[in-house]
């Protein structure tokens, strides 16, 4: 591997931009990719692998270090804070680089960074951690589960403790386990613009890894590519990035010939694209959502695509528009969330999310559904989506809703498979697990309009 310290203070920079000024992981990785698309694919991997397993790991790498640091995790400063979390899991989670490797290229990091004082201590604690990482003592699940499934998962307790007031412990443990693994790429195949054969075909002419996945016929998972936009079914617009819960998003919609569709908080677009699809040319999809940028997005991949029914357009779904009245057969809810149930793909974001932010997220998703229901013709359908686990931002929302608007649950096995049934489906939601379900975290409801 070239040029290994200046691989590594691309992740360290990556790393403080997402830990300490709380970028979002995604677009930050996404950038840093973009930036370096010269760098050869095993150096981008490199990349890749430690800014994500760093952040996913975090608690676990923050209790090893308190193992063997005179100075506490908080109290440190943030650039030697985040050179020792990112050799720390070099050490314990990758065998390609010798441990003495790690060791000097962390110290000559901090050095880089003008900590020359502070190279010792840098040096003394990932010396320590590489000769006695097998002797650290972790809480046991029968003495501590909490703790436990807290610094093995590096998932914050208070989020676990709401999971556990509604799952067991072996499920959660699940959730946990599915939110580590490593995970490939979810595509949505678009059919109409080619055979799923084809597009198979296109992504192992490239030497891309391809596996079949359950509930959709027209999904796939793919890996071992270097740079989505150098893919050529992507840039043909034969796929859409788009998880399987997502793509249920639109199943449950089921929208009609001719139907007028609006997504309400739409981007980055992959649920409204995949409507405009289902629609076969007809009816109109209008995407909305709050950003020049978010609409950009959206815009860009309407062009990559190519769909004539489609639009998308700036708007607050927090702010009544009196034109939208009664306008849309199928309403798509997919509101701002948690997302707890992505934390696989963003770990960042269970460090990020607090019970007092969740909380004004629960506030948002009942202002936004209060000021878009108005929208749905009698008849029509409003599907409410969220990418997170939480009965508050889920269950009990749709409870509320019940409570105060012209809208009852309507069966949604009719648009699932059979393996997807059960209660809950029959009354009109369905709550996705990872490690339960293969896919994200998510809920789904579909509620019609009675009035």
């Amino acid at each position: 591997m070239t040029d290994v310290v200046n691989l590594r203070e691309i992740i360290l920079a990556a790393l403080m931009e997402i830990i300490e000024e709380e970028k979002y992981s995604h677009v930050v990785l996404r950038e840093v990719l973009e930036k370096y698309q010269y760098l050869e694919k095993r150096e981008r991997a490199f990349i890749t692998r430690v800014t994500e397993g760093t952040l996913e790991n975090m608690i676990q790498i923050d209790y090893i270090i308190e193992r063997f640091s005179t100075v506490s995790v908080a109290d440190m400063k943030p650039v030697i804070r985040t050179i020792l979390r990112m050799s720390v899991y070099q050490l314990k989670f990758m065998d390609s680089v010798p441990d003495s490797a790690v060791c000097n290229e962390g110290v000559k990091l901090a050095q880089r960074k003008g900590f020359y004082s502070l190279k010792g201590f840098v040096n003394g604690v990932l010396r320590s951690v590489a000769r006695n990482m097998d002797k650290v003592a972790y809480p046991q699940a029968q003495e501590q589960p909490l703790a436990y499934l807290s610094v093995m998962y590096s998932t914050p307790e208070w989020i676990l403790q709401q999971w556990l007031e509604v799952y067991d412990f072996e499920t959660v443990e699940k959730i946990c386990k599915a939110t580590h693994r490593e995970r490939l790429t979810s595509i949505r195949c678009n059919l109409d613009k080619a055979s799923k054969e084809e597009i198979i075909d296109s992504l192992k002419k490239q030497e891309i890894t391809v596996r079949e996945v359950p509930y959709l016929d027209y999904a796939l998972e793919i890996g071992n590519y270097n740079y989505m936009k150098a893919v050529e079914a992507f840039k043909k617009g034969w796929f859409q990035v788009q998880d399987v819960s997502s793509m249920l998003v639109a199943e449950i919609a089921a929208p009609q010939w001719g139907d007028y569709c609006i997504d309400v908080c739409a981007a980055p677009g992959g649920k409204s694209l995949h409507l405009a699809d289902m629609l076969r040319g007809s009816g109109y999809v209008e995407a909305r959502d709050l950003t020049d940028y978010k609409v950009g997005l959206m815009q860009e991949n309407i062009e990559r695509i190519g769909n004539i029914n489609m639009s998308a357009r700036i708007m607050d779904a927090t702010v009544f528009d009196p034109e939208s009245v009664e306008k849309a057969d199928v309403l798509l809810a997919d509101v701002p969330c948690s997302g707890l149930g992505v934390m696989g793909k963003k770990a960042d974001i269970k460090y990020k999310m607090t019970p007092a932010k969740q909380g004004e997220i629960v506030k948002l998703q009942r202002k936004i559904l209060d000021t878009v229901q108005s929208y749905v013709k009698k008849g029509g359908v409003l599907i409410y989506s969220t990418c997170t686990i939480a009965p508050a931002e889920n269950q009990y929302n749709i409870k509320w809703f019940l409570e105060n608007y012209p809208f009852r649950l309507e069966s949604i096995d009719p648009y699932i498979c059979g393996e997807l049934q059960g209660k809950t489906t029959q009354a009109g939601y369905i709550q996705l697990l990872p490690g339960i379900n293969e896919s994200d975290g998510f809920f789904i409801a579909r509620l019609k309009r009675i009035d």
